[in-house]
């Protein structure tokens, strides 16, 4: 069991920040490792990206978006409520060294798992640009965070409602142009993480992305991860999450996101359903995104 030490709404209507008691996987957890998360004995088994390490505290922090049954299930959750199973860390820690610039790019709520990868890089002596975008400026997370740690912050809306009119690959050939980094890192949509790895691609510039398929155990036993690098089958939970954004075949991976889209959506209206009839029409849920 984990209990829920704090939650609250980071996004309307549907980003959820938690805090969790993880003292065991607090102390053991760095950057850019994840959890799998189980809520009760019928529960899937869905994998989470850390937000935030407290050791001392021992606490890991949780960014919720809900889209499907279970993260439906989870934002329903209350302070003080208890996850059943919580297992983690998991995956290859992000690769901390100091490479003179490091920037740091983050699509929606893609941005989260990015602040303790700036933390660490911090730490080791490395300048840290964070460039992170949205489609508009109520859906922006962890900007406050981002300013606390980085050296520099350049937000991008699709919109223009706030920081700069655009992408974030707009700002980030923008930013190649006048001084080349050390390393890129992304965290987001698989269509942005493939943009932004073409985008640095004639610079020479190292590129790091966070892949994000289909997981169910997390050990490399289901193979439900598998992902194509440099021609290689690779499991994104164990041998990833990060990869070589230039060598990732993109057009598997997100072919491989899409296999279960029917039965998803098939769980997601069931579970809705049935949740409705035990509380109501008005029972708050998201509608599942595709």
């Amino acid at each position: 069991m984990a209990r829920i030490l704090e939650k609250r709404l980071l996004r309307q209507p549907d980003v959820y920040y938690f805090k969790v008691a993880a003292p065991l996987i607090s102390k053991k957890a760095k950057a850019g490792q994840f959890v799998i998360v189980r809520l009760h004995e019928k529960g899937e088994r869905i994998p989470l990206s850390l937000a935030d390490i407290d050791p001392e505290a021992g606490t890991i922090s949780l960014i919720v978006m809900a889209v499907g049954k279970t993260t439906n299930e989870m934002v329903l959750l209350k302070q003080g409520d208890d996850i059943l199973d919580l297992c983690g860390p998991l995956g290859q820690p992000t690769h901390i060294e100091s490479v003179g610039r490091v920037v740091l790019v983050g699509g929606g709520f893609g941005v989260a798992p990015l602040y303790p990868i700036a933390q660490a890089f911090k730490a080791a002596g490395s300048e840290v640009t964070v460039i992170m975008g949205a489609r508009s400026k109520d859906l922006l997370i962890y900007e406050q965070e981002m300013q606390g740690v980085a050296d520099t912050v350049i937000v991008t809306t699709d919109d223009g409602s706030t920081g700069v009119k655009g992408l974030v690959t707009d700002a980030l050939t923008k930013d190649l142009e006048c001084r080349l980094p050390g390393l890129v890192i992304c965290v987001g949509p698989a269509i942005m993480m493939k943009f932004v790895a073409e985008a640095t691609k004639p610079y020479g510039v190292r590129t790091v992305v966070s892949l994000n398929p289909i997981m169910v155990d997390g050990t490399g036993m289901c193979g439900g991860c598998r992902v194509s690098v440099g021609g290689r089958s690779m499991f994104a939970c164990v041998d990833g999450p990060e990869f070589d954004g230039h060598l990732v075949d993109w057009s598997v991976l997100m072919n491989r996101q899409k296999s279960y889209t029917a039965e998803e959506k098939e769980s997601f209206e069931t579970w809705k359903k049935r949740h409705e009839q035990m509380l109501g029409s008005a029972a708050p849920v998201c509608e599942l995104k595709s």
